[in-house]
């Protein structure tokens, strides 16, 4: 109950404190605002481009391995220059690799895409749309988020039928008046049926692969508009393969020695043969991108330290002259009994409370700035940065007032209640 007391008056004497010299805490508490905005801004706008590009990813989907010809990150082992020879992956391989495949997996998908399309419908039109061809178990490897129609059936794909799932960008510029579903249009000479309309995706400051302007067929329908070559060699779209695993197998790791091994046997490598096929998994840029920012992150707190040390120096410097000031009132509160442990609280206390304010004041103005309406890179604070922000205030008000306040603390009553 001492303790409460005794921290509840400190807490005031600070206060009051605080409030006598206004102008002067105003003042103090400037470097310590611009320091705590400076490091949360960085941490803010690092957090905010981190997630916007792993969103920008997800379309590489999650538990999945893919068959390509070129890896995600390049082996030291192996010089860029030896992939130019590999061959693509092919629809034969693709039904080879379904058939052979054990249980590891809840599904295996084939898809390929060609850019820079015009579709029309009446007198609207689109450009720069991606046309993509894919199988039927694409909606387990790949997210197709359907806000109107539905997905293809086995008998469309099988027939290749004319009928697509489209973007909410083509939806809006092929058919303004809405009810795009039901509705046809040309892509490449071909009239095509939509059946489903994707949920809109919206801008993104990084865009790897945008459902938006997405139009998915069929994948028979896709090889006879593009002529695919089924020798892996041929300069149409190029082909990939993806696999999904299962949950009982976190690290994907049985189904990845299994592909292998299928992989290896279908294109007839010998055992001493290197694979001229990549097995890419999400979890190579998830990992690349985690690290760029881990060191990205380091580079900006350091920076943003050097605002805030220059707000500490700015505390511990007002709360020299603190003691000075207060001296006499020191001495008279020492000689009616208040023990070293109380006057030194008080200072401290009022140097954590500078900073605190400076920096709620700091992290209040990051979250003005997240307010702001962004296109391309919506700033987000998490909860965890404001903690940050908080403590780091803490830490630099009992850094800053450590020294003034042990100093007040073992000044000599007598001698302190004679200063003027």
């Amino acid at each position: 109950m001492l303790t409460l007391r005794l921290t509840f008056e400190s807490f005031r004497f600070a206060w009051d404190a605080l409030k006598s010299n206004l102008l002067r805490t105003v003042l103090s508490l400037l470097g310590v605002t611009v320091g705590i905005f400076s490091i949360i801004a960085v941490f803010t706008i690092v957090d905010s481009l981190e997630s916007n590009i792993r969103s920008s990813l997800d379309f590489v989907g999650d538990k999945i391995i893919y068959v390509q010809k070129w890896p995600f990150i390049f082996s030291p082992d192996s010089p860029w220059w030896t992939y130019f020879s590999r061959p693509n992956p092919t629809p034969r391989e693709f039904q080879q690799l379904r058939r052979q495949l054990g249980p590891n997996n809840k599904g295996i998908a084939m898809f390929a895409a060609n850019g820079g399309n015009t579709l029309k419908a009446g007198s609207n039109s689109v450009a720069d749309c991606v046309l993509q061809g894919v199988t039927y178990d694409f909606r387990i490897v790949s997210n197709v988020p359907l806000k109107e129609g539905r997905y293809f059936t086995v008998q469309e794909m099988d027939a290749a039928r004319p009928v697509a799932i489209i973007g909410a960008t083509i939806a809006e510029n092929l058919f303004p008046n809405g009810d795009a579903v039901g509705r046809q249009f040309k892509a490449k000479g071909m009239t095509l049926t939509v059946i489903g309309v994707m949920e809109k995706e919206g801008k993104k400051l990084i865009t790897i692969s945008s459902n938006d302007a997405n139009c998915i067929i069929p994948f028979n329908m896709f090889a006879k508009l593009f002529a695919l070559s089924g020798t892996g060699f041929g300069s149409g779209p190029r082909v990939s393969l993806a696999v999904k695993g299962r949950d009982e197998d976190p690290g994907l790791l049985d189904l990845e020695y299994e592909m292998r091994g299928v992989m290896r046997n279908i294109r007839g490598l010998k055992p001493r043969q290197d694979d001229n096929f990549a097995l890419n998994r999400p979890e190579m840029i998830a990992s690349m991108v985690g690290k760029l920012f881990s060191i990205i992150g380091i580079v900006g707190g350091v920076i943003g330290s050097f605002a805030i040390l220059v707000g500490g120096f700015g505390i511990a410097n007002i709360m020299f002259v603190s003691v000075r000031e207060r001296t006499n009132i020191i001495g008279i509160q020492k000689s009616l009994g208040a023990k070293n442990f109380f006057i030194l609280f008080q200072f401290l206390f009022e140097a954590v409370c500078l900073c605190l304010i400076g920096g709620g004041a700091g992290i209040l103005l990051v979250w003005l700035v997240t307010l702001l309406p962004q296109d391309s890179l919506p700033l987000t604070m998490s909860a965890a940065r404001v903690v940050l922000g908080l403590l780091i205030s803490v830490g630099i008000g009992v850094i800053a007032g450590i020294v003034p306040a042990v100093l007040a603390a073992n000044l000599d009553p007598v001698i302190a209640i004679r200063a003027k």
